[in-house]
């Protein structure tokens, strides 16, 4: 579902880490990939000029690793899996971004009275 409403940048940029490795999670992805995947959901703002350095910045932080596979298309790609580090930062992403999403969610319905 599209919006005419676009996610500025600085909003996005913290949370596309951890949208990144919610994907890898999912499925072992490359990095063209990962931007269509992110398309899919509704991440139009998002380049693949945007995708690489993020894509490298977690394979520094150790959280996703990647591994150079045969394409049936061409060269080959190189695929990212999450490491048990990747897996356990995941698991927080979704534990805060849930947190995060009911108390915007509360905040945004006028509802002082729910569950902290």
């Amino acid at each position: 579902m599209e919006s005419d409403y676009k996610i500025s940048s600085q909003m996005l940029k913290g949370i596309l880490e951890g949208c990144i490795l919610v994907i890898i999670k999912r499925d072992f992805v490359y990095g063209y990939e990962m931007n269509e995947k992110l398309q899919q959901f509704g991440f139009s703002a998002v380049s693949e000029g945007t995708i690489y350095p993020l894509l490298l910045k977690l394979q520094n932080k150790k959280l996703i690793i990647g591994e150079s596979k045969p394409s049936p298309d061409g060269p080959k790609r190189k695929y990212y899996k999450l490491t048990e580090l990747g897996e356990i930062e995941c698991d927080i992403f979704t534990q805060q971004w849930q947190i995060l999403d009911n108390c915007v969610n509360n905040l945004l319905k006028g509802d002082e009275n729910s569950e902290k």
